[in-house]
């Protein structure tokens, strides 16, 4: 006897063998035991999830001997002969195979005659997505208004193709995927009605592969039979499925959480010894780090089905979540990075170089990285306001609003009255004359008039000079950021803060030159080297007395009697970084 393949063999033959679809076992179930029967019945899912094998069920259910049934019997010549595929008044049609108007005719031709033998005459269009437009439009009029003895049986598993025309005529039923643990249940009787040896560990890899396809995952099951010679073990089934890449991507993480860099490049070894696919060695260490991520956040999406549950727990301990976005995040460029490597193996060892060279910085306020194999660079001495000066001085800015705190009354104001352009920092404040909230911050130094050419000697001067200018956009940051090094008349040396590299565009530095020249009187050659300045820049400057105003201003609304009693009696606070002193 020759042998049958195990998808075929174990068909489901009524609808009580069919897994996973209760929803649509339900419904056709009921119909079929109120004979509230639809003329045209259309399935839809991915593959091998039982849609044509539902459809011969329903056949077999309108067809069965004993009557119009959700349970057919299974014996009689109908039922048999649809199982074994010669039912005369079943016309099974692959749509793929009979895309052509003409062929669409002839099938339909015979709609009008009776059933032969059986009780309805019965139309099974398969993959019915590969109609023509001409084709579909034969079907239309048939599809609307059949003879009451044809029933239409349609599946396809791209519905998003079938005209608007077509669905509405039609009683849809979506088949879903199938879960794993669904399909390894189903194996398990399989194999125990088979007679065959079989590790559960085995199955839930099988299964995984299957990826919600049950057809695919018998097909699978077959070929896990042979490779054993009669048994599925686990071992056997990884090397099958190549699935030890995965274990041997888990090896690359737990070297990568010890931050172990020449074990990380001994695992490197052991992949290509098995010659792989780097691309697909990489691609699994993204779903791998996915998978962590999930954990660590939602613990419950780690199946107790799944066969990497306990390492993947593990991992979720000795990674951080920033480590585990950070190489997610690395991961995800290398694949663009991967093709254009010397060779696939080169690429992937500095993809996770990488990720061992760049680490989040837990303490950097500003959110960056630092680089493992250096130690931190201390930070250069700032005056109080240093973190605002990364703030571009053109212009008001809006204050951040939070849209949880509750609706207070107007507050009172204060007003913060300016020191002039020769303050200093430890100057006393203006005592208020008045009390208001402003929304801008404090403009830059007054123009102190012309610079004359003898006059420009240092930081002061330089200041007053960008007053001249009158640049405006990133000139006009470029300028507040530089430091003036050297005047020997013709050229003018300054220094730029690195913080603000990006400010050296040809264009701006075009700009800076002609208001330069335009001012000073004469062609000035402009030279900007990159470096810390050694004094406070007008930027800086601007920075740290728009702080102080800030803190004076906060310091009134904190002292007022009207803003003390919203507090107290309210619960009311004001809205972090929300002041702004009036200039």
């Amino acid at each position: 006897m020759s042998y049958q393949v195990l998808a075929r063999k174990w068909r489901p033959g009524s609808f009580a063998d069919m897994v996973g679809q209760d929803h649509v076992v339900k419904a056709l179930s009921n119909a079929l035991e109120r004979e509230q029967l639809h003329h045209a019945y259309l399935f839809t899912g991915t593959r091998g999830v039982g849609k044509t094998t539902l459809a011969r069920i329903l056949s077999k259910a309108l067809n069965c001997e004993s009557g119009v049934t959700p349970r057919p019997c299974g014996r009689c010549s109908a039922c048999r002969e649809i199982d074994e595929g010669r039912f005369v008044d079943l016309l099974e049609v692959d749509a793929a195979s009979r895309t052509k108007v003409d062929q669409t005719r002839e099938l339909l031709d015979n709609v009008p005659f009776a059933p032969v033998k059986g009780r309805f005459k019965v139309y099974l269009i398969d993959e019915v997505h590969m109609f023509s437009t001409h084709s579909f439009n034969a079907l239309l009029k048939t599809l609307e208004e059949p003879p009451t003895h044809v029933k239409f049986l349609l599946a396809t598993t791209d519905p998003q193709k079938l005209p608007a025309t077509v669905l509405s005529r039609c009683l849809r039923f979506n088949l879903k995927r199938l879960v794993p643990q669904q399909i390894a249940d189903r194996f398990a009787t399989i194999l125990a009605a088979e007679d065959t040896e079989y590790e559960p560990q085995a199955l839930t890899l099988l299964a995984h592969a299957a990826d919600g396809s049950m057809r695919d995952g018998l097909s699978l099951l077959d070929q896990a039979i042979a490779f054993g010679g009669g048994r599925v073990a686990t071992d056997e089934v990884r090397t099958l499925l190549g699935t030890a890449g995965r274990e041997l991507s888990l090896d690359l993480l737990q070297t990568l959480a010890k931050l172990d860099q020449p074990g990380l490049l001994d695992q490197v070894a052991r992949i290509a010894d098995l010659t792989p696919d780097f691309s697909g060695v990489l691609q699994e260490l993204i779903r791998l780090l996915h998978r962590i991520a999930l954990h660590q956040q939602v613990p419950a999406t780690l199946g107790t089905d799944d066969p990497n549950r306990e390492r993947i727990a593990d991992l979720s301990g000795q990674l951080t979540p920033e480590d585990v976005q950070l190489f997610y995040q690395i991961a995800l460029l290398g694949q663009q990075d991967l093709p254009l490597a010397p060779d696939p193996r080169t690429g992937i060892e500095m993809v996770l170089l990488r990720m061992l060279v760049f680490r989040p910085d837990s303490g950097d306020e500003t959110g960056g990285c630092q680089n493992l194999g250096e130690s931190p660079v201390p930070k250069q001495e700032e005056p109080s306001a240093a973190p605002t000066a990364a703030r571009p001085a053109t212009g008001a800015e809006t204050p951040k609003q939070d849209t949880r705190s509750p609706v207070l009354p107007p507050l009172p104001t204060v007003s913060i009255e300016k020191p002039g352009a020769a303050g200093h920092a430890g100057e006393a404040p203006t005592p208020p004359e008045t009390t208001a909230i402003a929304t801008t911050t404090a403009s830059g130094p007054e123009p102190q008039g012309p610079m004359r050419l003898e006059g420009l000697r240092g930081p002061e001067d330089w200041h007053h000079l960008v007053a001249d200018l009158k640049l405006g956009g990133l000139a006009s940051q470029l300028a507040n950021h530089c430091e003036l090094t050297e005047w020997d008349g013709r050229r003018l040396s300054l220094t730029l803060d690195p913080a603000y590299e990006n400010l050296r565009v040809a264009s701006t530095e075009e700009r800076l030159q002609g208001a330069l020249t335009r001012v000073l009187g004469s062609e000035t050659q402009v030279r900007i080297r990159i470096a810390p300045p050694k004094h406070e820049t007008l930027a800086q400057r601007q920075a740290r007395r728009q702080a102080r105003h800030r803190a004076q201003a906060e310091t009134l609304l904190a002292e007022d009697p009207v803003v003390e009693a919203l507090r107290n009696e309210l619960g009311a606070q004001w809205i972090p970084d929300s002041i702004e002193p009036i200039p």
